[in-house]
């Protein structure tokens, strides 16, 4: 992925805070054994330099991480297109603009390791629905009784361990800061979409830039 120097994150907390806003959603991404990536959508959850997941054992994921356990998972949010007549200079008409796409993105380049003993997996699925229902509204995890324990034979699961962090957020940061307050106006009048995350983020990062 190219990243350019205004492109990149400011250091590893901004990208940690993104994904920890409620992206927790991503592709998981292996070479597969016959020359084809295998991609997977996925949840998962990020704890410290280690990522936990699972997915059902029929998946094609699992030849394919046996066989290479080297993986990536990417997450893409807060996108959206700017047109041609938002990011014409002064001068030059508003068709002539040059447009292009704001995104932020997250990659996570891990080595995997596949668990299948059930107290494990039945550990993995007890943090991830702590996670993604801190309310405690779900039944018990346990391997010999509850709602899922039943359910636990059906299903492999996954310890990625982050190796290296590639992130990006392409919100125009090399632009005058009166281009990107224009392009945020631009975002919030449009309202489409994932316009209005784009434009916190264009924000977010603008408040960084005037703030140095």
């Amino acid at each position: 992925m190219l990243v350019h120097p205004w492109d990149a994150a400011v250091d590893d907390h901004e990208w940690r805070t993104w994904l920890a806003d409620g992206r927790d959603f991503g592709q998981l991404i292996v070479a597969g054994p016959d020359g084809w990536p295998v991609v997977v959508p996925t949840h998962f959850l990020l704890d410290g330099d280690h990522i936990w997941l699972h997915l059902a054992r029929p998946n094609p994921v699992w030849r394919a991480v046996e066989a290479e356990p080297r993986v990536t998972l990417t997450v893409l949010d807060d996108y959206a297109y700017v047109p041609t007549t938002w990011r014409a200079p002064v001068g030059v008409p508003p068709a002539d603009g040059v447009p292009t796409s704001y995104y932020a993105t997250v990659q996570l380049r891990c080595t995997a390791t596949v668990i299948d003993d059930a107290a494990e997996k039945a550990e993995v699925l007890h943090r991830q629905l702590a996670a993604l229902q801190p309310a405690g509204d779900h039944g018990p995890v346990r391997i010999d009784e509850g709602p899922y324990h039943r359910m636990l034979s059906g299903i492999r699961a996954l310890r990625l361990d982050v190796g290296s962090v590639t992130a990006k957020y392409k919100y125009d940061d090399h632009k005058p800061i009166e281009h990107r307050q224009r392009v945020a106006a631009h975002l919030e009048q449009r309202g489409q979409a994932r316009d209005a995350g784009a434009r916190s983020q264009l924000l977010r990062r603008l408040g960084g830039a005037a703030g140095t």
